[in-house]
């Protein structure tokens, strides 16, 4: 077995010309198609592949007859590839925003319930201070946003741990629950009951997040603790144009963050229905990488969210307490 690598040593061979490889060969798992788009030889790829393995002591790809996917210790090293590329294009962008006069590049992620509300307000505070920030906002579920995170792909997000190991990686400042409503148009038959049982559920079609999202696994969960059986008869997606648009053309239910439908709710568009089936409120937050300190506009970007959500408590607390 080789001695050790120093990261000394690591620095002074390492090169991104191998981390482009690396990152490359893991996305297209075959030599060739590697070659054409790092415009080189597949000779000279090959020789630079194996340079690359003695170095490191281990195979980084599995030789199969067709296919070239990581090994083991290959995928952590392209792990740490593909965050070292994202966090080299990011200096790239910023120094050219910089350079152009702007003001800073801010990469944030945020689940469907912030996306709704929470941070269109925190944008535009920030951007009522900081005119020339460029923000670059990608909406999706927690398990999704945690990884771009730990690629490096995100500076922030808003969401929520999905393992016990995002404990270790991230920080995480609470913000506000997300209640959840069972949801139908106002002219579903559903809406004539003042309480609808759970067996009429099952009757009508429903609009569902794909399997394994977050949210798709706490409605699971809420079909086993009311003794019913998921709905085979649905339509999963995790576009929220199309919830609001299958939700208003068809007789359907989705069970949805309520700031993602307050406006149909408010306006009589949508109703929502009384059942036993509930999804507990869980709370999301603010989530950051460990040791890692943010630039002088993402922190100040943190700082107007929790802000909003000590306002928005507050203001729920003055409601409840108003005699």
């Amino acid at each position: 077995m080789p001695p050790d690598m120093t990261h000394s040593s690591f620095c002074n061979w390492i090169r991104y010309k191998h981390l482009v490889l690396i990152d490359t060969l893991a996305r297209t798992r075959n030599m060739h198609a590697t070659a054409t788009r790092m415009n080189l030889s597949q000779p000279a790829l090959s020789k630079m592949l194996r340079d690359l393995e003695e170095q490191f002591g281990f195979a980084l790809f599995e030789r199969l007859p067709r296919s070239m996917p990581p090994t083991e210790l290959g995928e952590y090293v392209v792990r740490y590839a593909q965050g070292a590329l994202a966090e080299s294009q990011q200096f790239v962008d910023q120094v050219n925003r910089l350079r152009n006069g702007g003001h800073g590049f801010i990469r944030v992620g945020g689940i469907f319930a912030a996306t709704a509300l929470v941070l269109p307000q925190a944008i535009a505070a920030i951007k009522a201070r900081s005119p020339l920030l460029s923000i670059e906002v990608v909406e999706h579920s927690s398990d999704h946003l945690l990884t771009m995170l730990e690629q490096n792909k995100l500076d922030i997000m808003i969401g929520r741990f999905t393992e016990e190991r995002f404990g270790q990686l991230f920080d995480f400042q609470p913000l506000e629950p997300e209640p959840f409503s069972l949801v139908v148009n106002s002219e579903h038959p559903l809406n004539q009951l003042d309480n609808t049982p759970l067996e009429a559920l099952g009757d009508w079609p429903w609009v569902l997040y794909p399997v394994g999202t977050p949210i798709r696994n706490r409605l699971e969960q809420a079909f086993r603790v009311a003794g019913i059986a998921t709905p085979a008869d649905c339509v999963e997606t995790i576009s929220m144009p199309m919830f609001l648009q299958l939700l208003q053309s068809a007789p359907m239910i989705a069970m949805l963050p309520r700031s993602m439908v307050a406006a149909q709710l408010a306006s009589g568009q949508f109703k929502e229905l009384r059942s036993p089936l509930q999804v507990p409120a869980l709370e999301y937050g603010v989530v950051t990488r460990k040791d890692e300190p943010l630039s002088a506009s993402a922190r100040a970007f943190v700082e107007i969210l929790l802000e909003g959500a000590q306002r928005r408590r507050q203001s729920s607390e003055d409601t409840a307490f108003c005699p």
